[in-house]
């Protein structure tokens, strides 16, 4: 089977273009002998001269004005195709799957929500909440956004949103039943308002660092519940302590509504990214989701 002539015919409109092969040949980024070649083999496959050739110009016969007229249309298609793809190549546009937890989501995402869909108006975000480690191949996500130490070594990861830091927090009532807890330690005997996290047999331990090393406390208490909304409830309701992230609980320890203990041993840590598998090139909606987080998280 004979190649495709549509490259003979983009290069003799570009010849007849330019009026050279020699300035025809600098724009194709092709030797002015292979493309003559080209032009060649196009006129031996249509039987006719499409080009008068002397030495000092290039102009088009009889047969070649009248192709050039009847292929022009479809030129100016093709061009205005890619000049489409350009346009939409670098504007974001489709659907964004977006796998996070509820802690990240009540943290960084929903507070700019609107923000980022104002911006990009024909951008289509779906956001999955879920607290497991999901594989983003399979369920057909863009990304996920995860605390860092949870990612699998494969992906790419962009940390947003710094460092966070975690709480153990209790209403005031709470403390005025019950003596404030000074060490880890202490929290024996407390009422502590208990995690399970999704998939896990085991209810989450409250976390600290002391003496250089991570600690992690089996805490009692009669309420376990699996969001982070509903512990924060309970707490404001003086039903226990509760471990929580510092933003979570930010408004109500301002207000007054619940109180901080064990600061010394809840340093920062870092936080979360935004991860997703390697590729070579990343979408508009995805790269644009990336660096609103960070410009808006600073």
């Amino acid at each position: 089977m004979s190649a495709h002539p549509l490259p003979a015919v983009l290069a003799f409109a570009r010849v007849a273009h330019c009026g050279s092969f020699t300035r025809a040949a600098a724009e194709l980024e092709v030797s002015p002998s292979a493309l003559s070649q080209t032009v060649r083999a196009l006129e031996a496959r249509l039987g006719v001269r499409l080009l008068n050739r002397t030495t000092r110009r290039v102009g088009l016969t009889e047969h070649g004005a009248r192709f050039l007229g009847q292929i022009a249309p479809a030129l100016a298609q093709i061009e205005a195709a890619f000049d489409d793809l350009d346009a939409v190549r670098d504007r974001p546009t489709g659907r964004l799957r977006i796998n996070t937890g509820r802690t990240a989501l009540k943290i960084l995402v929903e507070p700019h929500l609107p923000a980022f869909l104002a911006r990009y108006p024909e951008l289509e975000v779906e956001l999955f909440v879920d607290d497991t480690l999901a594989d983003l191949v399979e369920g057909g996500f863009d990304a996920g956004i995860r605390l860092g130490e949870t990612l699998a070594r494969d992906m790419v990861a962009v940390p947003v949103g710094g460092a966070q830091r975690q709480v153990v927090v209790a209403a005031p009532g709470y403390f005025a039943r019950r003596p404030a807890p000074r060490t880890p330690q202490d929290l024996v005997g407390h009422d502590c308002i208990r995690l399970r996290l999704p998939g896990r047999r085991r209810l989450h331990p409250f976390e600290f660092h002391s003496d250089g090393r991570d600690v992690a406390v089996e805490v009692q208490g009669r309420l376990i519940l699996n969001e982070g909304g509903a512990i924060l409830d309970a707490a404001r309701a003086g039903l226990g302590l509760a471990q929580l992230f510092e933003p979570i609980a930010r408004q109500d320890l301002r207000a007054g509504r619940l109180v901080e203990v064990l600061q010394d041993y809840l340093p920062p840590f870092p936080g979360f990214y935004v991860y997703y598998p390697a590729r070579r090139q990343l979408p508009p909606k995805l790269r644009v989701f990336v660096d609103f987080l960070r410009e808006a998280l600073g």
